[in-house]
């Protein structure tokens, strides 16, 4: 075997570390931006909206997204390669990560729908309320005036 050809394959085996590094850090910049689970869980508010509307602000997974992208672009280019020994490790955790942001996005879309339901609903209540109380004074009048009488 010649020299040049011990130092192409060792050039490639650092090339291939490094990409599974780059893999790995991404993957950990994307759980590291995903929301932390005490945000999510513990809110602080003094209403259903505002409890509503903090959660959706810590539902947010667009840093995470993008590193997701870069771990799975680095993950392909390095697959087609052929640089990874075994990379299942690798493309289990890439589908964790992905699951956990489309369940994060899925939560966010449904907060933001309630969010936006939750209002109308109590507006909806406190006018069939007031109809309700109005319909009571007006019997009450009835009454008190029919025993006037």
């Amino acid at each position: 075997m010649s020299q040049t050809t011990l130092d192409e394959d060792e050039l490639f085996g650092e090339a291939a570390s490094e990409v599974r590094e780059d893999v790995e850090a991404s993957l950990d910049e994307a759980t590291a931006a995903l929301p932390d689970a005490d945000a999510v869980w513990n809110v602080d508010a003094d209403n259903t909206l505002g409890a509503l509307n903090a959660l959706r602000s810590a539902l947010d997974a667009g840093e995470a997204e993008d590193a997701l992208r870069d771990a799975k672009k680095w993950y392909t280019m390095g697959e087609r390669a052929d640089a990874f020994e075994d990379a299942a490790d690798l493309e289990a955790r890439i589908e964790r990560v992905e699951e956990a942001i489309a369940d994060v996005a899925a939560a966010e879309e449904q907060v933001g729908d309630l969010a936006s339901t939750v209002p109308g609903l109590k507006n909806a209540l406190e006018d069939l309320a007031d109809d309700a109380d109005a319909g009571e004074d007006e019997r009450a009048e009835a009454d008190e005036a029919e025993a006037a009488e």
